[in-house]
């Protein structure tokens, strides 16, 4: 293996080395070896069920919804945050004062910038000018919002235990000037004729994304979220509905040692192995998730027209649970634009049909869970 095929360390005036990516495609050319076909073939097929299903859910931008914030939550605890999926829902509640504890504000941010990205792309071409933009969004008002947020380094940054320096670093990503050159060459290569199948430039990207590292904080929440946005952006996903941050944190001392072996020998084909097997592995998770929330929502739904005659309102509600599974009474009156007392005998019918559970213990300010969906989501 050419243990320059990825990049060059080179030595700096303040005595350090910096590693020099180079520009993609990696030379010599990509050995697509007969596993690596294999798990292609099966990526692809796996991606294909998953948009197929998600056409099948009966209100799939719900679902999407949720599935965001699910990855908001698993991503940021790859960065050492402890919000739950549970945290960021109830923070939705209206009634519930917004007083945000830092991690669950950084999943919040998030959420908002995964949804910013999402809509931009629509219009916007997936570019250096819209990765500052969604960094932007997800810096601001979090730790890290005095690190620049929406723009690239301008100082030298490095990556390794708490305490080490440049020179014990485990890695240390290109200079200023050369990571501005090295995050041209990316955009350039994101939009030229690519050289491989759609799945494997997107590993090549990702991996290509987190060696030049171009801001000061918040590079790993970012090269995730890139993953989906490509996928997206070819259209290879019909739903963004595929994040590989749930792999990436069960495999996290692999996930990290392949993108090293890249750095120190060049060694893509690992990467590309391990990265299309979490592909198989996201999708076929998902696929068996909108199966679970299909078969729940069909059951709970004929409960609903059994006792209570197809009441258009309770059925209404039903389906909103699905974006917000969370809600207070106050909710109901807003999402249904009903009546405090109609939108309280909406709760107490869902609640008789075990659909609805209190989840506070108060006599007041209550808030209520559609828990067997939460408790879907939360089994991956």
């Amino acid at each position: 293996m050419d243990r320059n095929r990825a990049g060059i360390d080179v030595a700096q005036q303040q005595g350090y080395k910096a590693f020099i990516p180079k520009p993609l495609p990696p030379t010599p050319p990509l050995n697509l070896d007969a596993e690596t076909i294999e798990l292609l073939s099966r990526a692809d097929t796996a991606i294909g069920r998953l948009s197929g299903i998600s056409e099948a859910l009966p209100n799939p931008d719900l679902f999407v919804a949720m599935y965001v914030r699910k990855e908001a939550v698993l991503s940021s605890q790859i960065e050492g945050t402890e919000a739950s999926l549970e945290d960021i829902l109830e923070y939705e509640v209206e009634s519930k004062p917004k007083i945000l504890a830092n991690d669950t504000a950084e999943v919040v941010n998030y959420v908002r910038a995964m949804n910013y990205g999402l809509k931009r792309i629509d219009k916007l071409p997936l570019s250096l000018r819209l990765i500052r933009e969604i960094h932007a969004e997800l810096m601001k008002g979090v730790r890290g919002e005095n690190k620049t947020p929406g723009e690239f380094r301008k100082t030298q940054n490095w990556i390794g235990p708490k305490g080490c320096t440049l020179n014990t670093a485990r890695f240390v990503p290109p200079p200023p000037h050369e990571m501005m050159q090295a995050m041209g060459e990316l955009e350039k290569y994101m939009h030229s004729d690519l050289t491989y199948p759609l799945l494997i430039e997107c590993a090549l990207i990702h991996y290509q994304f987190e060696s030049i590292h171009p801001f000061l904080d918040g590079n790993g929440r970012i090269g995730r979220l890139l993953i989906t946005f490509f996928l997206c952006y070819k259209g290879i996903l019909k739903k963004p509905l595929l994040y590989l941050s749930h792999y990436f944190k069960q495999n996290r001392l692999e996930y990290y040692d392949c993108l090293m072996v890249i750095r120190d020998n060049g060694d893509f084909e690992s990467w590309i192995k391990f990265f299309l097997k979490g592909i198989i592995y996201i999708a076929d998770e998902a696929a068996q998730t909108s199966h679970k929330i299909i078969n729940l929502q069909n059951e709970d739904k004929a409960k609903i027209d059994k006792i209570y005659k197809k009441s258009s309102k309770i059925i209404l509600l039903h389906e909103r649970l699905f974006d917000r599974p969370i809600v207070s009474v106050k909710d109901i009156v807003k999402i249904m634009n009903v009546t405090f007392p109609t939108a309280d005998d909406i709760c107490k019918k869902l609640i008789n049909l075990n659909i609805l559970k209190e989840i506070t213990g108060k006599e007041r300010n209550r808030m209520f869970a559609y828990k067997n969906y939460i408790d879907i989501l939360k089994q991956e």
